[in-house]
């Protein structure tokens, strides 16, 4: 296929700008055939070297997710310690995660040890791994808004003792935690910015040299 028609490309276009992070979510349940074909698009991502390092953790355990709910809560005091003044305020006031609502939570780790791929465009950037991984986690969030559901990526957490409470292996390193279902309310506009955190440019930076 050379390209898709404009219609799609203007639905994808609409897919991207709704393609919200979302921390406020509704009970509703996620259907099991919904979300497994859903992760399946792991599967399509590219990734250094076929390496495909993405270890993904369904975490459904209720003391596991305790733990890791104390985590963000504990990490994030120590986040708001970090402001003063105005920025004090409205980070005090910003929701930053979904977990105690999601009704569906993974833990999406990178394989640093892993033996696919042969190392290959790895040996002079490992980190290229990772990379691999959030593109998979990027390909599913956007698989997920296309189908209604929303996403969260909670960053606000002590990965190593997170690695720790769900018992996996110490060469996996974190790269995400998301809450997946169904969002309260949908909405073009970043949560941030809405809150008067910051604002989001219309274009990147570009430098030419």
């Amino acid at each position: 296929m050379d390209s898709f028609s404009e219609k799609f490309r203007t639905e994808f276009d609409q897919l991207l700008r709704w393609r919200r992070d979302v921390r406020h979510f509704r009970p509703d349940p996620v259907e099991e055939a919904q979300l497994m074909r859903l992760l399946s698009t792991f599967s399509l991502a590219p990734s250094v070297g076929l390496s495909e390092p993405w270890r993904i953790v369904r975490v459904k355990d209720t003391q596991a997710r305790k733990a890791a709910e104390q985590n963000f809560l504990q990490c994030n005091e120590q986040a708001l310690a970090g402001y003063s003044g105005e920025k004090a305020k409205i980070y005090a006031g910003l929701k930053l995660s979904g977990m105690r609502d999601a009704p569906v939570q993974l833990a999406i780790f990178c394989d640093e040890d892993t033996d696919k791929g042969a190392g290959l465009g790895a040996g002079t950037m490992p980190e290229m791994r990772r990379y691999s991984v959030v593109t998979a986690v990027t390909q599913f969030w956007l698989a997920a808004r296309a189908e209604g559901l929303g996403v969260g990526w909670v960053s606000i957490l002590d990965p190593e003792q997170l690695t720790r409470d769900l018992n996996v292996s110490e060469n996996w390193r974190l790269v995400a935690w998301l809450c997946v279902g169904w969002p309260e309310t949908n909405t073009m506009q970043p949560e941030l910015e809405r809150e008067g955190w910051e604002a989001r440019s219309d274009v990147p930076q570009i430098t030419e040299r």
